[in-house]
């Protein structure tokens, strides 16, 4: 593994070992399309993953540094500032939508940011472009990147079948709604009543997941293996605050 470059220290949009899930939810709820920031890659040490807002997701590219150069794809780059500079001009990604986007918006390190989460308010003032116009992100609501909602396939208490709801994480509780818009839950689970949330694999289900309280396991599965380890993680990181501090309502 390469050394790490002496420069890298000196951007100020690099975030270092912010995890994927936070890089994501800066972006979403701070930022614009264009809006981006590098972070040390959480699966290949010594590399770098970019995130990248576009088109209203978050997408992830990957950084290699041998010692001398940064890779992306067929383009090398002496420094990191040469590949945002590139990719101001030219579009780098384009999402869903198939709308192509330049790095316009550097996220800048020096604003406040959670050590693990929280909710994260919006900031005015942005990094300035290669033209030194500063760039303000629009105005909106703070938002909770601790939070987390989405289709999980559910198995039924009493009859064991499967049956799809729509799962809303915030703060100290997971609740689940017949349908997406739905204004009264089915159930709210209290996560400080929970035990345990893990992979499993007791039900012949491909991307299961349980989540044990006193009295009752909750079988549930997810559509990908990539969301259901995010909502593994983000369930196991605030069954973790919660157990550091009990007698806590998370604010996040």
């Amino acid at each position: 593994m390469a050394a790490a470059p002496s420069d890298i220290e000196d951007l100020d949009w690099f975030h270092k070992d912010i995890s994927r899930h936070v890089a994501e939810g800066l972006l979403m709820a701070n930022g614009v399309d264009g809006s981006y920031l590098l972070r040390t890659s959480t699966t290949k040490p010594g590399d770098y993953s970019l995130s990248v807002r576009c088109a209203n997701s978050v997408k992830h590219i990957s950084i290699t540094w041998d010692g001398r150069e940064y890779a992306f794809g067929m383009g090398r780059f002496k420094t990191l500032r040469d590949f945002a500079e590139h990719f101001e001009n030219k579009p780098l990604i384009g999402g869903e939508s198939g709308v192509l986007t330049l790095l316009k918006y550097p996220y800048p390190r020096s604003v406040d940011e959670p050590p693990a989460y929280e909710t994260v308010r919006v900031h005015a003032e942005w990094g300035r472009t290669s033209s030194d116009e500063t760039a303000a992100a629009p105005n909106t609501a703070p938002t909770a990147i601790a939070s987390k909602e989405g289709y999980l396939t559910k198995m039924g208490g009493h009859r064991k079948n499967w049956l799809t709801r729509w799962f809303v994480l915030v703060k100290n509780e997971l609740r689940y709604y017949r349908a997406r818009g739905d204004n009264e839950p089915l159930r709210s689970l209290d996560l400080q009543q929970a035990t345990e949330v893990a992979r499993d694999t007791t039900h012949g289900k491909t991307n299961c997941m349980r989540l044990v309280f006193p009295g009752r396991t909750f079988f549930m599965f997810a559509g990908s293996s990539q969301e259901a380890d995010e909502w593994i993680g983000l369930l196991q990181w605030k069954l973790d605050q919660l157990r550091k501090n009990p007698m806590t309502t998370l604010q996040y």
